[in-house]
């Protein structure tokens, strides 16, 4: 299938590693032209050439700060620098987990928390930000954003917090731009298998799944790119949850 996908223009954050790297080479396999962000300029820059190398696309690095509204106002303008416009935001720019344990609330620490929602929910908020003026004037764009399934599950105070508020965040970007051709979507993955995913972790959160394993960040990257394309315009608004099945509980 054609994902009509070959020549947009895409922005992954958190893409030095993890599922945003998987993200952008799921999305340079398909002919889009990337910028990946991330704080670290050397894991970024070797990424980008990886990447490049692998995929033959065009990568580029922009070394960002989505906790701040310089740093993000300079990438998206450093990306249409580069690529000549944008066309796709994927925001995934977080700290694994949380920067602390919070698990009972005597571990929530305030500077903690609001250090989280800043990166995670503030930076996502401020890079659809500077990207929704350039997608409306194209009159298409895609905003997909990654969350986490502890946004539907407690044992995680600053976990369910800034992830359910990534959900929140898409479904308000949803009716502001859908009339103006920009679809925005969240997905919740769970526990993922990335690059730093030992055998023995892999393991103990498969057996947490419907589908008896732990999900690749290649597999969230493929719903990822399913959802840029054009052909995904009926899907707006919605929070995907993207972990492999959690046995139990009936979503309706």
């Amino acid at each position: 299938m054609d994902l009509l996908l070959k020549g947009k223009r895409a922005i992954v954050t958190g893409a030095s590693r993890g599922i945003g790297k998987a993200i952008a080479r799921a999305l340079a396999d398909e002919g889009v032209d990337v910028v990946i962000a991330a704080r670290n300029r050397e894991a970024l820059e070797a990424t980008a050439a990886e990447l490049s190398t692998q995929t033959g696309g065009r990568v580029v690095a922009i070394p960002a700060d989505t906790g701040d509204d310089r740093s993000v106002d300079a990438l998206i303008a450093g990306a249409i620098e580069a690529l000549g416009g944008i066309d796709i935001l994927v925001n995934n720019a977080a700290t694994p987990g949380g920067v602390a344990p919070a698990a009972k609330i005597s571990q929530v620490a305030a500077q903690n928390l609001l250090d989280d929602v800043n990166v995670k929910v503030m930076g996502y908020l401020r890079t659809a930000r500077a990207a929704a003026p350039h997608f409306v004037e194209n009159g298409w764009g895609r905003i997909i954003n990654i969350g986490g399934l502890a946004a539907r599950r407690s044992g995680n105070y600053v976990g369910s917090i800034r992830n359910a508020a990534v959900s929140s965040l898409t479904k308000n970007l949803a009716d502001e731009f859908g009339p103006k051709g920009i679809n925005a979507i969240a997905i919740h993955p769970g526990a993922t298998r990335t690059e730093k995913t030992d055998a023995a972790q892999a393991e103990k959160f498969g057996a947490g799944t419907t589908i008896g394993r732990i999900v690749d960040a290649s597999e969230i990257a493929w719903l990822v790119t399913i959802l840029a394309s054009p052909k995904s315009i009926a899907i707006n608004g919605e929070t995907i949850q993207a972990g492999g099945g959690t046995a139990g509980p009936i979503d309706y």
